[in-house]
């Protein structure tokens, strides 16, 4: 019975909690925290004791996983140098300053268990790192960069913790470091190598799958597959369960049918929405248990807590040490180290960027009995990832505001969208030429074509709206045909309630219509992930003196129509004006929908004309659009 309430009232608080933050524009990770550690102090309430095998086989997993597959094994790779720069380098030389810092500051500590504690603290957290960087806007190479190195860095210091354990029950005073090596090697190789593994086998079971059910438990096995094998001949799980995530993630649209990776993408978010949110309550939870256990030892409190914080200052500095270091090698470095290099800024974010989570928490429970003032080492733990997480959690968007790193140009990802969908559809187009018979229905065929045009323009009517309220026909279509499937549905619950309809039918009748229903708020709800106000942020302009210069239209030589299309007697796409003379030119296909955004918006009939006459600022003119474009300094306005 306890366990069952203490399971719903977890799921309850978490709900709220995060619901009331997302409403009101507030940290949820943080008020998690808060919230436990409130709720842990409140009279009556049992002391909760982490089990460390609960989180490292029984939460670590699933939310590796989750994170894993929806990361991009693309963007991954190409910045695998600064991941592994983080993930292996940075952890290990946190490991061994903060060993030694604890070593230090704690009477009675000794070396391998200083050197414990480092790898217990050393790793930032994969939930934190993902829960606060995607809310404060930051570039998506730095999100990337920060996830990829959580995802990572758990796999290294739990090496170095399991060869430092070994130490400390051994009670030697050296740390064998040439073992940590051998350690390393072994772990992640067959880490590698076992997620390799799995994510073959799971996928050859997966193309026999066409039922989403199915293809939904195959999914929630997955980490469990690629995690236990590895922990059993101690190898990195949790580089198995990455690796076995990215690669999944990767092939899903070859391996799995759409209503599978709907299903799958549905189920994995409310998953990681209730294990991410669970994680920094449990945190918060802790606190009560962990100062019990400080008031058995023979140090004031006091000393203790001063103690801890002298380890929170050194796993901070730490961090910011190793990353300003790194970026001025690779600045000063060859020409091939400096295209990697970060510029200060983003040094500056990365370096402040290193939340501990749950996975620390866990881990010091790791500890063996006999590991000299435990206590004191539990409650460091705690107030590392307390600290790091309000500190640098709750600074983190000022400084990334105070740096003027730009984000996500919402802009921009419309006009990548609409270019990708356009060239989507076209391909759709040509297979259809080439399949199509003379048996073929024409009135199918148009069908086909037009719906396959309606989708392209659907995303070219997203930019640039010069108005807010100006609804486009995508959007007018979707809330009208929301409003005829509530009556349909409707009329047919009316017969239900009449007894007229046998019940078989009316449960196919009503699926129709919720699937269609679903598929439109799916499209919603995709589409409300950008802004309703698609142009460009304000202060592009001042970056671009022509877009700070040019008009915001000029007077068409030919409204409406592209002259050379009106001579060729061609069909033109999404038209473009010069703003400087009034020349209009179409959107040119030019057969790479995965080029980037410059050379996108750069393939027009205009193009060539800017590099003639030497006219930088061109606007889209088709109606309800309203961005602009400088050839000359590749900026969206």
């Amino acid at each position: 019975m306890y366990v069952t309430l203490f399971v719903v009232g977890l799921v309850v608080i978490v709900s709220t909690v995060a619901g009331l933050a997302e409403h009101f524009g507030r940290n949820g990770p943080l008020l998690l925290v808060a919230v436990g550690i409130v709720v842990s102090f409140v009279p009556g309430m049992p002391k909760l004791h982490l089990d460390p095998d609960v989180v490292l086989f029984g939460l670590l997993p699933p939310l590796l996983y989750a994170a894993a597959i929806r990361t991009s094994l693309i963007d991954f790779r190409a910045n695998r140098q600064a991941i592994l720069l983080l993930a292996v380098g940075l952890v290990i030389f946190s490991t061994v300053l903060v060993g030694l810092v604890t070593w230090w500051v704690i009477p009675s500590m000794t070396l391998a268990a200083g050197m414990a504690f480092g790898a217990v603290v050393a790793p930032p957290d994969a939930v934190a790192a993902t829960a606060i960087a995607r809310r404060v806007g930051l570039p998506r190479r730095v999100v990337t960069i920060l996830e990829g190195e959580s995802l990572v860095n758990d796999a290294t210091a739990l090496v170095a913790l399991n060869t430092a354990i070994a130490a400390v029950t051994a009670h030697s005073q050296r740390v064998p470091f040439l073992s940590i090596g051998g350690s390393f090697l072994l772990a992640a190789g067959g880490g590698v190598l076992i997620g390799l593994g799995a994510a073959l086998v799971l996928g050859l079971v997966r193309r026999f799958i066409q039922d989403p059910v199915l293809d939904t438990i195959l999914s929630f096995v997955a980490p469990f597959a690629a995690f236990v094998p590895a922990q059993a001949i101690h190898a990195s799980g949790v580089l198995a369960v990455v690796v076995t995530g990215l690669v999944l993630g990767h092939k899903a649209p070859l391996l799995q049918s759409a209503s599978s990776r709907i299903a799958e993408n549905t189920n994995w978010r409310t998953i990681g929405f209730l294990l991410e949110n669970a994680v920094f309550l449990l945190i918060g939870l802790q606190l009560r248990g962990i100062l019990d256990g400080v008031h058995t030892l023979h140090v004031s409190l006091l000393n203790t807590l001063v103690s801890c914080l002298a380890i929170l200052l050194a796993a901070v500095l730490v961090r910011i040490a190793w990353v300003f270091a790194a970026a001025l090698v690779y600045r000063s470095g060859t020409a091939k180290m400096r295209e990697h290099a970060w510029s200060w800024p983003v040094a500056t974010v990365v370096s402040w960027a290193g939340m501990r989570g749950v996975v620390t928490l866990a881990a010091v429970f790791l500890l063996p009995p006999q590991t000299p003032q435990l206590a004191a080492l539990r409650l460091a733990a705690f107030v590392v990832v307390a600290g790091t997480l309000m500190i640098e959690g709750l600074t983190l968007p000022a400084l990334v505001r105070r740096l003027s790193l730009p984000g996500p140009s919402l802009a921009e990802d419309a006009l990548q969208t609409a270019a990708l969908v356009t060239n989507a559809s076209r391909a759709g187009l040509t297979k259809l030429d080439q399949l199509r018979t003379d048996s073929d229905p024409d009135e199918v065929i148009e069908q086909l074509r037009e719906r396959a045009t309606r989708r392209s323009n659907n995303a070219w009517e997203r930019l640039g709206r010069a108005d807010a309220e100006l609804e486009t026909p995508s959007a007018a279509y979707r809330r009208l045909r929301i409003t005829m499937l509530a009556a349909e549905r409707a009329s047919i619950l009316a017969a239900r309630d009449k007894g007229v309809v046998d019940g078989e039918v009316l449960r196919v009748a009503l699926a129709a219509v919720d699937v269609e229903e679903s598929l439109l708020d799916r499209i919603e709800d995709a589409e409300g992930r950008m802004d309703n106000e698609l142009v460009a942020p304000p202060n592009d302009d001042d970056d671009c003196r022509h877009l700070r210069e040019a008009p915001r239209i000029a007077r068409a030589q030919t409204p409406g129509a592209c002259a050379q299309c009106l001579v060729e007697g061609t069909r033109w796409v999404h038209l473009r004006l010069c703003l400087a003379c009034g020349t209009v030119g179409p959107y040119v296909h030019d057969g790479d929908p995965l080029q980037p955004l410059t050379r996108v918006v750069e393939h027009l009939d205009l193009e060539r004309y800017f590099s003639e006459t030497t006219h930088p600022v061109m606007r889209s003119v088709e109606p309800g659009e309203a961005w602009r474009w400088c050839y000359e300094d590749k900026v969206l306005g």
